[in-house]
């Protein structure tokens, strides 16, 4: 295949710092893309040039119309970290493109603060929800984030005292790699800085605090909910016997406030979730739980299964956690699961019960009964007081 597509990454120095072939493959494009800061560091001449706009994807259609073309792609610093790359690469082939990359913005930062790049959690606010930095947060965590502009420090450190952090080390590096790099630096608690350049990048050095565990089974207080909540110890078994990995996706059927989802989505910041819940209070919990818990982009639907199930896309893991006596939500669940799939589903009532009996008889599966006390005051003493047992059912698709 003809690779007609370039991408090359420059760096805030301009192009007089781009390695060689990368200089070649600007120099003999037919055509260049990039944003109005890489477009202004080129020479003067009748070249198409294509800037982006918004929506990116407007873009991107008009790039592929050139295919066959030279096209070269101008992009900051690397472009297969959180840049162009990564969003054309799922468009185009590798085999149509070659991509040279320059240091990123975060290999950059750790060099100018002698950071482990390995041990360093890396985070993108350019066109993201701010509230994904609360996954990322815990004691004494090195963290570095791309800036959308230069509001997004202020973001970070009102989020930082929100969350008890207001003690935590902020540096912003300004112009990495270029004449105009400056770095400003203070704490969560004192940021009051105004004048900061909309390209820059920022690390933070949380302080200790008592921040939530990214293990399964947070405590019940991390969500608002209503009392219909999977119980922490519940909650950890089920999302252990869910078994999620990177990327997958989770159908969370009756999802009561969320948790269920929102912990499959903390287990790794690639697995994806619907929440799928009829009642619409539930629904602003739902979201009000993701927000501050750092899963923004859990997709919430409203409306009943079996209804609301229909024209969504195939999941990976489905868990039932309500409607599990409605007409023809376990069908559908089993259909629309792909071959190899898992569905969990708990029961709490004798009538729910009664249906995973009646489906594990049919389909297969492991039954498992949970039962969970805990301690709790009685007079002067303390004694057991047992929370409802759960039936869990556990049933994997097999592949044709």
């Amino acid at each position: 295949m003809n690779k007609w597509l370039s991408i090359v990454g420059i760096g805030d120095d301009g192009l007089e710092n781009v390695a060689p072939i990368g200089r070649s493959l600007i120099n003999q494009a037919e055509i260049l893309v990039g944003g109005d800061r890489h477009l202004a560091m080129l020479p003067d001449d009748s070249r198409l040039k294509i800037r982006w706009t918004s929506p990116i994807e407007d873009a991107i259609q008009k790039l592929l119309t050139y295919r066959g073309q030279s096209v070269c792609v101008l992009a900051s610093g690397d472009p297969m970290c959180y840049g162009i790359g990564s969003t054309l690469i799922r468009r185009i082939a590798i085999d149509e493109i070659t991509i040279i990359p320059a240091p990123s913005a975060f290999s950059l930062a750790c060099s100018r603060l002698g950071w482990s790049l390995s041990e360093v959690e890396t985070l993108s606010l350019c066109g993201r929800d701010s509230a994904l930095l609360n996954a990322v947060l815990y004691s004494n965590a090195r963290i570095l984030v791309l800036s959308a502009d230069r509001q997004t420090p202020a973001i970070v450190a009102q989020i930082l005292r929100d969350r008890g952090l207001a003690e935590s080390s902020m540096i912003v590096l300004e112009h990495l790699g270029g004449t105009k790099e400056r770095i400003l630096s203070g704490t969560a608690g004192d940021w009051n800085y105004t004048d900061i350049a909309d390209l820059n990048t920022i690390a933070i050095t949380c302080s200790p605090a008592p921040l939530l565990s990214r293990t399964p089974g947070l405590p019940d207080s991390a969500y608002q909910h209503d009392g219909q909540l999977t119980k922490r110890e519940v909650r950890a078994v089920t999302l252990s016997t869910l078994a999620s990995h990177p990327g997958q996706l989770l159908w969370d059927v009756g999802a009561g406030c969320g948790s269920i989802s929102i912990e499959w989505m903390r287990s790794d910041r690639r697995c994806q979730a619907i929440a799928i819940e009829s009642n619409v209070a539930r629904l602003k919990l739902i979201a009000q739980n993701a927000n501050t818990l750092g899963v923004p982009n859990l997709k919430i639907v409203s409306g009943k299964a079996p209804i609301s199930l229909q024209n969504l896309p195939q999941p990976d893991t489905i868990f039932i956690g309500g409607g599990l006596t409605v007409p023809d939500v376990i069908e559908t669940c089993w259909r629309s699961l792909r071959p190899g799939g898992r569905l969990v589903a708990n029961a709490v009532t004798v009538e729910t019960e009664a249906q995973l009996f009646h489906w594990q008889n049919r389909l297969g599966g492991e039954l498992m009964r949970i039962a969970i006390q805990r301690a709790e005051p009685v007079g002067k003493f303390l004694g057991w007081k047992a929370m409802s047992p759960i039936t869990q059912w556990c049933v994997i698709k097999a592949v044709d």
